[in-house]
């Protein structure tokens, strides 16, 4: 999150006095930017209070994870592929004649919405597991091939499912990777 400074500064002393409180929410920049202008406007800090501030901004900022953007798009195309899988489920219902298939059929959505959600939360665990299941998903392609001609409506769900989730694929694939230490 962004945080304008300008805004900050048409805010009131106790408004701001918000922003430094012990149970303070907001990003460390809003908390710093809060600190700098009740100092600009005569406020004096104790030594205590001081090392308060600094303690927040730093836990603060530790505690917050950056989101790649590519993590949100990637697990919204899931999602999609998710809500296609169900579709297909709903053409091929008369397959879903035991408790076994309906078990199965709703364990592998259930997997694939909490994938997505998991990538969406920027998991680099769930972002490998994705690509690795989808590179072994490409091996059905001739599954589809074959369903063009049996069954063309499953076939179509099925290519577009391949269709976005190939699309997720690349885009975590672009997503760079991140430097420790």
């Amino acid at each position: 999150m962004n945080t304008k400074k300008n805004v900050l500064e048409k805010m009131s002393d106790r408004e701001l006095e918000q922003y430094i409180q012990p149970n303070s929410k907001f990003v460390p920049q809003a908390i710093q930017y809060a600190y700098e202008i009740l100092q600009s406007r005569g406020r004096t800090f104790t030594t205590e209070e001081q090392n308060h501030i600094s303690s927040l901004i730093s836990t603060t900022g530790k505690s917050e994870t950056i989101i790649h953007p590519n993590h949100t798009k990637a697990s919204n195309l899931i999602y999609l592929s998710g809500a296609m899988g169900i579709a297909g489920l709903i053409w091929t219902s008369e397959q879903l004649n035991s408790g076994l298939a309906i078990f199965i059929s709703v364990a592998v959505i259930a997997f694939v919405f909490g994938t997505g959600y998991m990538i969406g939360k920027g998991n680099v665990m769930f972002k490998y597991l994705f690509l690795f299941l989808f590179a072994i998903g490409i091996l059905g392609i001739p599954t589809i091939i074959a369903h063009l001609s049996t069954d063309p409506i499953l076939a179509i769900v099925n290519v577009l499912q391949l269709i976005l989730q190939t699309w997720a694929a690349i885009l975590l694939l672009k997503i760079p990777r991140t430097k420790k230490g």
